[in-house]
């Protein structure tokens, strides 16, 4: 039986292998397929020289920014993309350009458009323009702890120190570190490690992401004497816990809750005849009465009443870097500057350069925030509205009640108004560039324009027409 012939293409040949006879396959070449090794480009050839890249004067701009070792990283990756035939060599320079950061942070601006002023989130207070160009001009080399007319080492800060005593005449002293709690942290310590600190029951707060006062008065190596109730405590239960081991009585301002009903509170009057110093932790950072937040504690008024210590923040009400405020007596202050671990905790160069603006400058962006009035934020909301609408994108006008934020004045609600958009908007709009942060309420995410800057509100409307291709609907059409 004759095996089947298949058209392989291939000529056979005879051949010698020794003295057997062989037969050798030689595959037939279609003319047709046939192409010279030499005319095929070798795509390596191709690639754009490492130094060539890097002399582009658009890749040399780019290594201000990102640095050289991320620049050339990013050469290198588009090289590779350029042998594997992916990248045409032209688009080398783009590629690269398009796969660095625009910033040298990671960290991005954001459009705060929730109605919380003091986003903790968002890094709360945004500084301002005067405190940003103190902040840059503090960058290089500063006599942050030099008296140049003498030439001998000077007061740490000492801008930032005197600005806080102009605006609170009744502090003796003043003194600035890392933050809130590293304020509370220093005067619990440098009065009562190894001793009592007495307080109520009511104001054993937690002050965010896990951090509670009881962990970070032992962290100090204090004893904490607990008094009274959580809703209900009296100056005799003070009295009767203070003793020779006490060594402080602290006052906490309850951040982000209130109490209601039936409660009692002994105020720092009060406990400034108790003997021991007083420690009244204020929280956000009022240092005189502000009609607007009645309820909301200031050091001023504090340290009339006797408080020995007043702690705060600087990223809060007072609109500031983030920074930890000490005012108060000139000897509990010293003994806290002279502790070791006041040099830990020290607040450095940028941020003492960006408080001092703050306090000497125009109103800072969150003050302003905070006192924008309802008919302001109406007019506001109602161009945008106008510019979306010019945009083929439906919106509504709704009432939007704006918040603090930060721990501060918790139960106030300050009257404002947003921009109504489904609340499918919210995703692509926080994805956008730039981010924009809106509040979803009700099925709707809503814009609301309290914590923005009034000239930010052109960027908030370019950030919404960007994301309309994405084929997200608009609000249905208003009944007649």
């Amino acid at each position: 039986m004759a095996l089947p012939v298949f058209n392989t293409g291939e000529a056979e040949q005879l051949g010698l292998a020794g003295s057997i006879p062989v037969r050798l396959r030689q595959t037939a070449l279609d003319p047709r397929r046939t192409v010279a090794a030499a005319d095929v480009p070798d795509p390596r050839r191709s690639v754009p020289r490492t130094d060539s890249v890097l002399a582009d004067e658009r890749v040399r701009a780019a290594v201000v920014t990102a640095g050289p070792d991320a620049v050339r990283a990013a050469v290198g990756a588009a090289q590779e993309r350029v042998r594997s035939g992916v990248l045409e060599p032209t688009d080398l320079v783009d590629a690269v350009l398009d796969a660095l950061p625009r910033r040298a942070t990671t960290l991005s601006p954001v459009l705060n458009a929730t109605g919380v002023v003091l986003h903790t989130n968002l890094g709360r207070a945004a500084l301002s323009a005067a405190a940003v160009d103190a902040l840059t001009a503090a960058a290089g080399a500063v006599d942050v702890e030099l008296d140049l007319a003498t030439g001998r080492r000077g007061r740490r800060g000492g801008g930032a120190v005197d600005a806080l005593l102009a605006a609170v005449p009744d502090a003796q002293d003043a003194l600035v570190v890392n933050n809130g709690a590293a304020a509370l942290v220093l005067a619990t310590t440098a009065l009562a490690a190894g001793r009592e600190v007495v307080v109520s029951r009511g104001e054993m707060v937690e002050i965010g992401d896990g951090f509670r006062l009881p962990d970070l008065v032992a962290s100090c190596g204090a004893g904490l004497r607990e008094v009274g109730t959580t809703n209900r405590t009296h100056l005799r239960d003070y009295a009767d816990a203070v003793g020779p081991s006490t060594g402080a009585v602290l006052k906490v301002h309850p951040s982000n809750f209130t109490v209601e009903g039936f409660t009692s509170a002994v105020p720092v009057s009060y406990l400034a005849t108790l003997g021991p110093p007083v420690v009244h932790d204020i929280g956000s950072g009022l240092l005189r009465p502000w009609p607007l937040l009645p309820d909301e504690p200031d050091a001023t008024t504090s340290l009339r009443d006797g408080a020995a210590v007043v702690t705060c923040s600087g990223d809060k009400l007072l609109g500031g870097p983030q920074a930890g405020i000490v005012l108060g007596r000139s000897d509990v202050l010293e003994r806290m500057r002279r502790h070791p671990l006041a040099r830990a905790l020290r607040a450095g160069k940028t941020t003492l350069a960006a408080l001092e603006a703050t306090l000497r400058g125009p109103t800072p962006p969150a003050v302003a925030s905070i006192e924008a009035g309802s008919a302001e934020l109406r007019r506001r909301c109602e161009a945008v509205v106008r510019e979306l609408g010019a945009a083929g994108i439906r919106t509504d006008l709704v009432p939007s009640p704006g918040r603090v934020g930060g721990g501060s004045a918790p139960g106030l609600a300050l009257d404002g108004w947003a921009v109504a958009l489904p609340d499918a908007w919210a995703e692509p709009l926080r994805r956008g560039d730039p981010p924009v942060l809106a509040r979803v309420q009700g099925g709707r995410t809503l814009l609301d324009l309290r914590a923005l800057d009034p000239r930010q509100d052109e960027v908030l409307v370019a950030a919404v027409r960007a994301a309309a291709p994405s084929g997200l609907p608009s609000l249905p059409p208003r009944a007649p």
